[in-house]
């Protein structure tokens, strides 16, 4: 049984994340509320590695979340459940493309995807900038938002804000770079679990 909510989850995340891999956190994060699979700090923890890794953001997830859930048959299941809606999808579209690649609603459709993918990826920014920043006793308030500060993550994160937009040297240094430094930062700080 657990196979079968493990795809039917991630074929859920796969058929409305429009966007990316940034796209399937707000999923995700309701996965973490309804499932128990994983916790919201666990979920990005994820968000780090996948990043981090090579391959598709939400693939990679969809991988960890179902190892972790059912060993090797649920990270292939909960893969092929993600990538499942994007096969029909593209399968359907290259069909019909040539038919209506020069209709204006299938252009205004497209049209109208753009602003609900931006919104998909904004919120999940927001949820990693949430979860990454603050401890999860956060109340709402201002001063609890105040208290569940993670002031290392956070002198971290302004460090790299100066490091990539003010100073002309580190500038035009790869991504990488930065991911790498801030994985050496956190092993060395203890980032895990905070």
């Amino acid at each position: 049984m657990i196979y079968l909510r493990l795809y039917y989850e991630f074929f859920k995340t796969g058929l409305f994340a429009i966007g990316g891999g940034l796209a399937t956190l707000p999923f995700l994060n309701n996965m973490a509320d309804t499932t128990g699979w994983f916790t919201r700090g666990q979920l990005a923890d994820m968000v780090a590695v996948s990043e981090s890794t090579p391959g598709p953001m939400g693939v990679n997830m969809a991988t960890y979340v179902g190892f972790t859930t059912a060993n090797i048959p649920g990270a292939i299941i909960a893969t092929l459940g993600l990538i499942t809606p994007s096969i029909i999808i593209i399968l359907i579209i290259a069909a019909f493309l040539r038919a209506f690649k020069n209709n204006q609603y299938v252009i205004a459709a497209f049209y109208g995807l753009r602003p609900a993918s931006t919104a998909l990826i904004a919120a999940a920014g927001i949820g990693v900038i949430e979860i990454a920043l603050f401890n999860e006793q956060n109340t709402g308030n201002f001063v609890s938002f105040l208290q569940s500060a993670n002031i290392k993550a956070i002198v971290l994160a302004i460090i790299i804000i100066i490091l990539t937009r003010f100073i002309p040297q580190t500038k035009k240094w790869h991504p990488i770079i930065f991911i790498m430094i801030s994985a050496v930062v956190g092993m060395i700080f203890h980032f895990a679990g905070v």
